[in-house]
This record gives C-alpha cells, structure tokens and sequence, in this order.
C-alpha cells in the first residue's frame, strides 16, 4: 500500500510539473504593449495595443477585452470608467490559445472645477449628534449619526432642530450612511458589515443586509434606481436596492489619480455630491465613469459654528427638491446651512 502511495504521488508530482513547465513557457510567448505611459492614459485619448511575439510564432488571430469589454488595437477611452483596469488579449496560434493580461489606469482628462458657495439660511443643529448621513424627505430631514453607544436614526424638522422621532442603534454598531427609497430608509453601520431597512415613517426595522465586496459601510445615496454605497476607498458600489448586491462599481478619479476617503454622499441633478474624510469639502462626482468634476471648498464654514473640543469636521450633506437648495452640517456641529452653489 505504502509503494502505491509514493508511486501515485510521482505521478502527480510528474504531472504538475509538466503543466507547470508548458504554463511558463505559454507566459513567455506574448505580452501585451500600449502607448499609455508608466500605465496611466486620459480617457480623452486613444488606447493603441500591440502584441509582442517573442518566439516569432505564427498568429492566428487576436482579441482584446477591457474589463470584459470587447476592444480593437485602437479604442478610444471615452466611454469607459476610470480607474484601475484590465486589459486581456486571447492569442490564437497552432490549434493552441492564450490568454495575456496587462494592467491600465484610466485618469480623467480634465482638473476639477472649483466652486463657490453662497450661505443662504442657518439652523440650528443638535451639538451632541456626529453626523455621518443627512437626507430630505416630504421636507423633512432625516439624520444618521456615529460613535459607538451614540448612534442613532432621526426624524428632525431642520428649520427648528427639533427631533420628530429616534431609535438608538444597539451599542456595538456604529451608525454610517443612510438613503430613502421606496418608503424605505437603509441605514450604514461602519465596520460590522451590516445595515439596517427601515419603514420611514414608523422606524419599524424591516431587515438587515451583509455587505459584499466593500469591507465597511461609509456613505449611502440614491438616483430612484439604484443605491450607491462608499466604503472609505475611491471605489463606490452600486447595490440593487431589492437584493442589496453589489453588482458593480465606479472608482473616483481626478487627472492625476485616485481619491479615497469618499463618505457621506448625496444625488443631486444627476451627480453624487461627496463628502471627503477628514476634509472640510464636497467632491462632485460622475457617477458614470468616477471623475471628480468640480470640488466646492466648505472650509469657512466651520469657523461659524460653536467651538469646542469636541468640533469635528464637515460631514452631512442632503439637497432638498422643495427649496432646490443644499444643506450641510458636520460632525458635532450646532448649526446645519442652507446654501446655494456658485459655478
């Protein structure tokens, strides 16, 4: 028994190797060249490929794909999302077939614009509340705040700062995010990879979702179809708002590269206004391909409110159809703005 045991394992043994020998020397045939340098192109320019065939081996034909798009040698970028992508060639070649991969980063073509703003009422804030999502509904404002034994969902009537109704999250979840749709309120919870459905109006909880491919829950929003959720990266996810899957995702670029940290997030006419972690500003988003189109600097804003110790940054962002105005507050701010946006 023993004398089989080593025999069979020769032959494994044999065999991997053999498929391990013949995989290394398909790698070594072709790989894939492109004019994007250092692996970076502008998705105003025109993705050139070409193959280098190292053994001079006689080629069948060629196909290429970007992240499972079907491409020519010569495409251009305009059409697709930004970020880190894949492209992958299928080399056909003496009855045989090869599979080559090389990766490109997609950058915007154009900087961010800069925008202003005008200040146009102020209302008073609960101090106390660290804000992570903010959200008008039939007029009212609808609050999701953090830190653990804190965190809590709110009905508030913002011209007033009065509370309509509250729930307190169990004390080992950390509120995030939120977004309504359908009469339905989806709140965020940080790093539990969980988050919570709601009624709106009875804040009766319906059930609860696990998160996929994004590790922690940040910012939530919608565009009356689909829910987009952050996670603290530049990527931003999109769920199907019955199932709650993820089934894809935007990466958020500017023409130099990535930005991480998107939180709490808004839509408004057609774009994802973003708050940045840790920064007194809001990035306004193609939700289509992820470039950051134009940025809007809140910073003076936190002058305005009550300074304390425990003054956080800016953070709360929601757009109310019935004033065609914004809204935004921060972490532990008294004070909740109106304003209008100056392009």
């Amino acid at each position: 028994m023993m004398r089989f045991n080593h025999l069979t394992i020769i032959i494994l043994c044999l065999i991997l190797s053999s498929c391990g020998s013949n995989s290394g020397n398909k790698k070594r045939y072709f790989s894939i060249e492109t004019n994007a340098k250092k692996g970076n192109i502008s998705n105003n320019e025109t993705l050139k490929l070409s193959l280098e065939n190292k053994k001079n081996i006689n080629i069948d034909s060629v196909s290429y794909t970007l992240n499972g798009t079907k491409i020519t040698a010569s495409t251009l970028l305009k059409d697709f999302k930004l970020g880190k992508q894949t492209i992958e060639g299928t080399v056909y070649f003496d009855g045989e077939k090869q599979s080559i991969t090389s990766p490109l980063t997609i950058l915007n073509s154009e900087l961010p614009k800069v925008y202003k703003y005008k200040i146009v009422n102020e209302y008073p804030h609960d101090i106390t509340s660290y804000t992570q999502g903010l959200e008008f509904f039939n007029d009212t404002l609808y609050e999701s705040t953090g830190q653990y034994k804190e965190s809590k969902l709110r009905k508030v009537d913002y011209k007033t700062g009065e509370v309509i109704k509250n729930i307190n999250l169990a004390n080992e979840y950390f509120g995030e995010g939120l977004t309504i749709l359908n009469n339905k309120v989806y709140q965020l919870t940080w790093q539990k990879g969980t988050g919570f459905v709601y009624n709106v109006d009875t804040f009766e909880k319906l059930s609860s979702f696990k998160y996929g491919n994004s590790k922690e829950g940040w910012g939530l929003c919608n565009n009356d179809t689909t829910l987009y959720k952050s996670d603290g990266s530049e990527k931003i996810w999109l769920l199907n708002p019955e199932t709650l899957e993820e089934e894809s995702f935007i990466q958020v670029y500017t023409n130099k590269g990535k930005i991480v940290g998107i939180n709490e997030m808004e839509w408004i006419n057609g774009k994802i206004y973003a708050n940045r972690y840790q920064k007194d500003g809001v990035a306004i988003i193609n939700p289509v391909n992820g470039a950051i189109e134009a940025v809007i600097d809140f910073s003076p804003l936190k002058k305005l409110v009550t300074q304390h110790d425990g003054l956080d940054v800016l953070n709360g962002i929601a757009y109310n159809p019935k004033t065609n105005t914004i809204f935004v507050t921060g972490k532990r701010w008294d004070k909740l703005f109106e304003v209008e946006i100056i392009e």
